[in-house]
């Protein structure tokens, strides 16, 4: 385990609550647990985003920095999926 830091925050009461009743289930022995736990949880959820971004979003940004003439002007988006949108209730209509 990685050296521990003490730390002091300050929580919304609803926070601390909430806290307090993880450990009181049994979950978690102390508070600290769940905070850890929570910690990881967000590290998870950023190393997910920061995959996204790199393995779809740059890709896109960097095509349309090299071929700019690709791109879609914003309406013609919005028509495309509202048309998408309609044609998908119809069917389900139908």
């Amino acid at each position: 385990m990685a050296k521990v830091q003490k730390r002091t925050f300050s929580l919304a009461e609803d926070q601390s609550d909430y806290i307090d009743a993880k450990v009181a289930m049994g979950g978690y022995a102390s508070s600290s647990e769940v905070v850890r736990e929570g910690l990881r949880a967000l590290q998870q959820r950023d190393a997910a985003l920061d995959r996204w971004l790199i393995k779809q979003v740059l890709p896109v940004a960097q095509e349309l920095d090299e071929f700019p003439d690709n791109a879609v002007p914003i309406e013609d988006a919005f028509r495309r999926i509202d048309a998408s949108i309609n044609d998908a209730e119809a069917k389900k209509a139908s």
